[in-house]
């Protein structure tokens, strides 16, 4: 009956959902049609604002953005990756730790000061983190990887009179971004192949180093070999279309909505700021 029980369970749970970057949501939205210019202009732009505003006024309005982002863009709950265990546990010690340290405000319970300061600091840097997070989720489900080396190129545009080479580093991260979920499937799948292999149990310490030692070179050897064929197989697919060049060479505007997104986002920002400003001289 126990067995019959753990069996159920163990069915009951749901499958975790990995965490899959670089890959748009299917479909289309008034979030997908944005310029990837305006995305990355968004991300600068509120990144600039926690760094200064840090408080819990900004990170409830920038958190209130995202969200109501999220609805437009249609994104579903499977597209969230689930929050493995360890993350929870080291949380909590975190949260305990910093709880430690005390400081204001302090709460008095049965003659006993409890200080909370720590807590709450820990609490709004992690919700801080969740929202960048969520930020930078929202760009990678929404923006197709080939958009944005041209939207760099463009917005790097006032800095070629300096002879910055903009569009060198636009292809450089295009590359880089278009080849990062590949070889993430390939090292998955050396990786697995590698764990399916026949093993022998060594019978002391030092074998079982010696053991992890010989497969981590393995594994790295494998994973250059593979990395350096991908490389030669996108050399030759990017010389069969035309250069580097063509990364960059589709360049669009920004259009209307995206200049209302960039005047939406701009007047969150400056009310963020004015309650913080109010906030501080309050206190």
């Amino acid at each position: 009956m126990t067995t019959n029980a753990a069996q159920t369970a163990h069915r009951a749970r749901r499958p975790q959902r990995p965490v899959v970057l670089l890959v748009p949501v299917p479909g289309t939205s008034p979030i997908h049609e944005l310029w990837a210019g305006t995305k990355l202009l968004v991300v600068f732009g509120i990144s600039v604002l926690l760094t200064f505003y840090p408080g819990w006024v900004t990170i409830g309005l920038v958190a209130a953005l995202v969200f109501v982002a999220a609805r437009l863009a249609r994104i579903p709950r499977g597209a969230v990756p689930s929050v493995p265990r360890w993350l929870w546990v080291a949380l909590a010690l975190g949260g305990i730790t910093a709880a430690l340290a005390g400081g204001s405000p302090k709460i008095p319970i049965d003659g006993v000061h409890i200080e909370l300061g720590g807590a709450l600091n820990f609490l709004r840097i992690t919700a801080l983190s969740i929202v960048l997070l969520a930020l930078g989720a929202m760009v990678s489900w929404t923006t197709n990887v080939a958009e944005i080396a041209p939207a760099l190129a463009t917005l790097g545009r006032p800095l070629r009179p300096l002879r910055v080479p903009v569009d060198e580093w636009a292809v450089a991260l295009a590359l880089g971004l278009r080849a990062f979920p590949m070889l993430i499937d390939e090292f998955q799948v050396l990786y697995a192949a590698r764990r399916l292999r026949p093993k022998r149990i060594p019978r002391s310490r030092k074998a079982r180093r010696r053991r992890h030692a010989v497969e981590l070179i393995d594994l790295l050897s494998a994973a250059i070999t593979v990395t350096l064929r991908r490389a030669d197989e996108m050399g030759d697919a990017i010389t069969a279309r035309g250069g580097t060049g063509q990364l960059t060479a589709n360049q669009p505007r920004p259009k209307l909505a995206d200049w209302a997104t960039l005047a939406i986002v701009a007047a969150v920002g400056g009310s963020a700021v004015i309650l913080e400003t109010l906030v501080h001289a309050s206190q």
